[in-house]
């Protein structure tokens, strides 16, 4: 008896979980999934820093974002802010990105599409920055472009 409820808790745990448990690769903060471009330590156009995993956007030196979700394919990542943040605590951000050609030595740039975000949901729900024209294309302003540190 203890052999067939071993496999039947067994069965349930493998097969039993639903779509959305299962990792994605669009979807699920993975190494495997990040683009390996974003991951490292940055500087804006505007001079600020940044440091950036798999799994946390740091906007030094105390600003954390912690990555709920990475869209590879639509290129958006959703976190939610840090509690110690000193604005937006506790709320959610969608951070549209883009990858540059010969903007060296910037390679890519990203928009705070959302910052202030009720849920995670809400974030995602807003509307995509436009990467067609990367100077006006995150709500009227410029993308803040990033440079490797490193």
């Amino acid at each position: 008896m203890k052999q067939v409820m071993a496999v039947v808790l067994l069965y349930a745990f493998v097969f039993g979980k639903s779509h959305s448990q299962i990792p994605d690769n669009h979807t699920k903060s993975n190494k495997d999934s990040v683009p390996n471009f974003m991951i490292g330590n940055f500087m804006d156009d505007y001079g600020i820093k940044y440091a950036v995993s798999d799994s946390i956007w740091i906007q030094l030196p105390k600003t954390k974002y912690h990555i709920l979700k990475w869209n590879t394919t639509k290129q958006y990542i959703i976190a939610k802010n840090d509690t110690a943040n000193k604005a937006d605590k506790g709320l959610y951000t969608r951070i549209d990105y883009m990858q540059f050609q010969n903007m060296e030595p910037f390679k890519w740039g990203f928009c705070l599409t959302a910052y202030d975000a009720a849920t995670d949901a809400a974030a995602e729900a807003t509307a995509a920055a436009d990467r067609n024209n990367p100077r006006k294309g995150c709500n009227g302003y410029p993308f803040s472009r990033m440079k490797k540190t490193e």
